[in-house]
């Protein structure tokens, strides 16, 4: 579902990623980890193009979501042919990013009338339809400012996955929440799994990493380290920069 191949990304003069490879399967869930400033969120930005890459390929359902080639030459996509892509490619933010003037099912039905097209009743179903998912059945008509966290968290991915996307990305998800939000939010992801979308996730969260993930990247200095089963990468591990990794972790209680 998603082939990254070589790719590359610099900002000025600091090169954040340096030739990523990346296979993830339909309904796979691969979780992204690794230290600040590895390039995990930059990795996610391009495969969602909010962020354009320098070299390299990804595609998506086959389709290269950056760039068209034509006879050979290879040109940005268009603001137009972005959108339809970005359509199959949803995202949920750290900060949650809720339209603060409209209601929860505001929010999501608004991508379902602006860029699926739907009329506004059968929007609102399928916006009702994925709050209730979620346990806000009771929110549709609250404001964000109205909601805690981890309930702006839940609208945020009902948002995302109520546009029926090939792929979601999750950028860590709970790092703005307090603790004991946490659980409610990552309770509706490993549903999700259990249902077979196709995730790819940035965590801190080691456990859940381990505990939903059909595999676990790695990422070091803008490069994949290691690749694997969570068995493996929360194993005996012979790499030594994720065994710091790792032990720094375990060492802040996550």
């Amino acid at each position: 579902m998603v082939k990254v191949r070589a790719l590359s990304k610099s900002f000025g003069a600091n090169q954040v990623l340096k030739g990523v490879d990346l296979d993830v399967r339909a309904g796979e869930v691969v979780s992204v980890i690794g230290a600040s400033g590895s390039g995990k969120t930059t990795l996610l930005r391009c495969i969602n193009v909010l962020e354009t890459y320098d070299d390299g390929s990804i595609k998506v359902d086959g389709v290269e979501v950056g760039y068209r080639e034509t006879n050979g030459d290879r040109r940005p996509r268009g603001e137009r042919e972005l959108a339809r892509i970005r359509a199959d490619i949803g995202m949920v933010f750290q900060l949650f990013n809720l339209f603060p003037h409209l209601t929860a099912r505001e929010n999501v039905m608004l991508g379902l009338r602006k860029v699926r097209g739907l009329r506004h009743a059968e929007a609102r179903t399928v916006a009702e339809q994925w709050l209730v998912r979620v346990g806000l059945g009771d929110k549709l008509d609250s404001l964000p400012f109205e909601m805690s966290g981890g309930q702006q968290q839940r609208v945020g991915i009902a948002r995302a996955v109520a546009m029926n996307p090939k792929v979601l990305l999750l950028d860590e998800i709970t790092s703005a929440l307090d603790p004991e939000l946490v659980g409610e939010v990552l309770m509706v992801v490993h549903e999700l799994a259990r249902e077979g979308m196709t995730m790819i996730l940035v965590t801190h969260e080691m456990t859940f990493a381990r505990d939903v993930s059909s595999r676990v990247v790695f990422m070091d200095g803008g490069r994949v380290a290691v690749e694997g089963p969570p068995s493996e990468v929360f194993g005996a591990q012979p790499h030594e920069r994720l065994r710091s990794f790792l032990a720094r972790i375990e060492l802040k209680g996550v």
